[in-house]
């Protein structure tokens, strides 16, 4: 679901030049702004193309803890991610690395931690890396989660979300702002590495 928004405000926006999605499946969408690099493995982290001309990496990959024991989650969460990371960094030390994360990184629970630990080796690989610790997500444009147990609780509790903004505008985000905010750092950096829902949204006020 973040993927496809921000995939979105990366093909409106006319400072970037091209973009490349790399996945298991086709976007679907036909864009001369847009290539794709197809992977029935994730795992497989041979690249058949040239990515040095890339300058930053938007990483919305991710998995729900729910049923997974630690060491599947980390190897799907950790061990993913700092894969692709690695081949990045030795190709491109200099790229921008934006990691969604989530809100409660670094806290007791098995999710929290293995992703706490995933954020600080993308640090150490990165100078110009970033830790976006989203929330709560608002879909504007049909965006929707892979995951059906995601997908309906959104179903249910979309009627909240208009008063969810409105008495706690941190703790929300739309596909439309993190995806600008995703820009705005990578061309601009941020004042802190590790970025919650508030920070995200102040980055475009």
């Amino acid at each position: 679901m973040v993927g496809q928004g921000v995939l979105r405000e990366c093909l409106l926006d006319d400072s970037i030049d091209e973009v490349i999605a790399i996945g298991r499946g086709s976007t679907g969408l036909d864009h001369p702004k847009l290539r794709e690099l197809l992977r029935k493995d994730l795992f497989d982290f041979d690249l058949a193309v040239d990515l040095q001309a890339y300058n930053a990496c938007f990483f919305c990959l991710g998995v729900s803890s729910a049923g997974l024991n630690e060491a599947e989650y980390t190897r799907l969460t950790f061990d993913l991610t700092t894969g692709w990371a690695k081949v990045l960094a030795r190709i491109n030390p200099a790229m921008t690395f934006i990691y969604v994360s989530g809100a409660g990184t670094g806290g007791k629970s098995m999710w929290a931690q293995v992703k706490g630990r995933t954020e600080n080796a993308l640090l150490e690989l990165f100078p110009n890396a970033y830790m976006f610790r989203i929330g709560a997500v608002r879909a504007m444009h049909g965006e929707a989660s892979k995951t059906r147990w995601t997908r309906v609780l959104y179903k249910v509790s979309r009627p909240l979300w208009p008063l969810l903004q409105a008495i706690a505008p941190g703790t929300m985000i739309t596909t439309e702002e993190l995806g600008r905010a995703m820009i705005r750092v990578a061309g601009r950096g941020a004042p802190k590495r590790v970025l919650e829902n508030r920070d995200l949204r102040a980055l475009q006020s």
